[in-house]
């Protein structure tokens, strides 16, 4: 997961949720949202290179089915293709103990471009 600034400017990886079941994911989700007063969630959706719906793309939108259920701010899906390649392109040469860390960097670019295009 990752946040902005509040005055949306930059994105910063903020921490990764390790999936355990749904409702557990979708707890620690709403967490913080609330922790954290976010006005709006933005998913990343793993389309396929051609661009076309991947199986695992399927199963964001009907996780993201389950989470618009709990909480209140609009959620929006960002294609999120290469963006775990360009989080470790990134974080080359970084401690090893940090290379665990790609899904919140990667997270953080997902948000990142969605926040550069509302400028």
């Amino acid at each position: 997961m990752a946040l902005s600034d509040p005055q949306g400017i930059l994105a910063s990886p903020l921490t990764i949720i390790n999936r355990t079941d749904e409702r557990a994911d979708v707890e620690a989700i709403v967490a913080l949202v609330r922790q954290n007063q976010v006005g709006r969630v933005i998913i990343g959706l793993p389309l396929s290179m051609d661009g076309r719906q991947s199986q695992q793309a399927e199963k964001v939108k009907a996780f993201v089915t389950v989470l618009r259920h709990h909480i209140d701010v609009p959620v929006e899906f960002r294609d999120e293709r290469l963006s775990t390649v360009s989080a470790k392109r990134l974080m080359q040469g970084v401690k090893k103990t940090y290379k665990t860390k790609y899904d919140a960097m990667a997270a953080a670019l997902i948000l990142q471009g969605y926040l550069d295009e509302a400028l």
